[in-house]
């Protein structure tokens, strides 16, 4: 599942799965320009940090071919990428990855547009084949912490889907299904986008891996009913402490899993890590619209005129993180340590 998201370099048109459509409908939405990339991150179309990252590459591509011809093509390429950098706030990819195309440009500041395109077009490329490196390799990693035969939870999507292709926490799994341990997933439901049930289960089903489907509520039964050995979850940015971003529900999975004794894992690529913020306090977690939580569907499910909260993400606190597994292997607590390490590493 690597074509998810897809350029074409003769229409110059980003072909993206609509992931709001999945399991039931498999359609593309296809984006020729700024805006185009900004509305398919804000609602959705495209969502999980690595994907939102490589989306937003390629997204500077398609304003650069906006604006080439302009006189004043630097200024309106600066507001263009501004404007992708600030569609989604929580995702550290997503500005990560304008970042990484301004200081290319930065670096050859007496480009052309011409020159510049071409430079963009090479690294947005190379930003896509490498979170699929990335991630095949902090699954070999993360595969080695999961035993023949267990079952492992999981919350929301961070799968092919949320990434180029591979995944983090799927990433993990599935490197352990290819391994031979006969492992089983349960995917949390993740209301109320419901990433869990529609896109988790849709991978696993699609790749043959055994998957249930439970109702978020229901970790507590399943972890004390003996039902869970293992969770591996993604994230959408992991502060220099280890406190780490996902989807809404996840630090009240961890606590789970610390009351009942079971190890909890954080799988993500170096390019989640934000060494600019101490804490999660420094975290923004996003707000988004109430009807995701009204309405299933086109049906109300609420009371006309009853407020909602939807903060999309939570912080788990690094003390409930077993390990956090990269592509530079999985890291342990102390996490002030060991991030910098795996830096060192890997020379960044």
């Amino acid at each position: 599942m690597e074509d998810h998201i897809r350029y074409d370099s003769d229409s110059h048109v980003l072909d993206l799965l609509d992931q709001r459509l999945l399991p039931t409908q498999e359609s593309r939405v296809l984006c020729q320009s700024t805006a185009d990339i900004v509305t398919a991150l804000k609602d959705m179309v495209v969502r999980g940090a690595p994907a939102i990252g490589v989306t937003a590459a390629w997204g500077c591509v398609l304003a650069l071919r906006e604006v080439r011809q302009e006189p004043l093509w630097r200024a309106a390429l600066e507001d263009r990428l501004e404007r992708i950098a600030s569609a989604r706030p929580t995702a550290v990819n997503l500005r990560w990855a304008v970042e990484r195309m301004r200081r290319l440009w930065t670096a050859r500041a007496e480009a052309d547009p011409d020159t510049l395109l071409s430079l963009w077009l090479e690294e947005a490329a190379a930003m896509q084949a490498e979170d699929i490196a990335a991630c095949k390799a902090l699954g070999r990693f993360g595969a080695e912490r999961i035993r023949p035969g267990d079952t492992i939870m999981t919350h929301c999507n961070a799968g092919a889907l949320a990434t180029a292709g591979y995944g983090t926490a799927l990433g993990v799994i599935r490197a352990a299904w290819e391994n031979g341990k006969n492992i089983r997933v349960i995917a949390n439901e993740t209301r109320p986008f419901l990433q869990g049930a529609r896109l988790t289960a849709y991978e696993l089903h699609k790749n043959g891996i055994p998957v249930t489907v439970a109702c978020d509520n229901a970790c507590a039964l399943l972890m004390r009913r003996g039902m869970v050995q293992c969770v591996v979850v993604g994230a959408d940015r992991i502060a220099a402490n280890g406190d780490t971003a996902n989807k809404i529900g996840t630090c009240g999975v961890a606590l789970l899993a610390r009351e009942h004794g079971i190890p909890f894992y954080v799988a993500a690529p170096l390019s989640t890590i934000d060494r600019s913020i101490a804490s999660g306090a420094d975290i923004p977690i996003e707000e988004r619209p109430a009807r995701e939580v009204t309405h299933v569907g086109d049906t109300r499910i609420c009371p006309d005129g009853v407020p909602v909260f939807n903060f999309a993400f939570d912080v788990t606190p690094a003390a409930l993180i077993t390990g956090i597994v990269t592509e530079q292997g999985v890291l342990e607590p102390p996490y002030s340590q060991s991030i910098p390490d795996a830096f060192a590493r890997a020379g960044r």
